[in-house]
């Protein structure tokens, strides 16, 4: 595995551990700032600063979610543990495959669908279906993954 890739897996982990765009954006503690406990007028003006992403979007989703394991190229990656290529995966080809993996979980790959509604889990694997190579238009829909949980 190449260093960059160790990096590239380093960060994105740090990014599922609770690094935030708040966090990296929120104004320095020190002598001149109101301290590490913020009163509620101020916490609210610097959240309504903060960058904003949409949590329903299926790329949002996948960069927050699965690119630590499978990386923001979709390529996959091995180390610790085997994280599958996403990018011209054939096994992509049916939607309800990576629907049912994303909501059951399965062999190391937890059940990140737990983590998301039903809607957000159709826009992760549409988005993981129609990029990195793979081109699968036939769109899950809420419903389906309803219907896997």
């Amino acid at each position: 595995m190449t260093n960059q890739r160790m990096i590239a897996i380093s960060a994105a982990a740090l990014g599922m551990l609770g690094a935030s765009a708040f966090a990296q954006n929120a104004p320095p503690i020190g002598p001149n700032s109101a301290g590490p406990v913020r009163g509620d007028a101020e916490a609210a003006a610097i959240a309504s600063n903060a960058p904003r992403f949409s949590q329903n979007t299926g790329e949002a989703l996948y960069m927050n979610v699965c690119a630590a394991c499978h990386m923001p190229d979709g390529e996959g990656a091995q180390g610790a543990g085997f994280y599958p290529s996403l990018a011209g995966n054939a096994k992509l080809a049916s939607k309800a495959y990576p629907a049912y993996v994303a909501v059951r979980g399965l062999n190391g790959m937890p059940p990140v669908g737990e983590m998301m509604d039903d809607e957000q889990v159709a826009e992760v694997v549409n988005y993981v279906r129609t990029h990195f190579g793979n081109d699968y238009t036939d769109a899950l829909q809420p419903a389906d993954v309803a219907a896997l949980r």
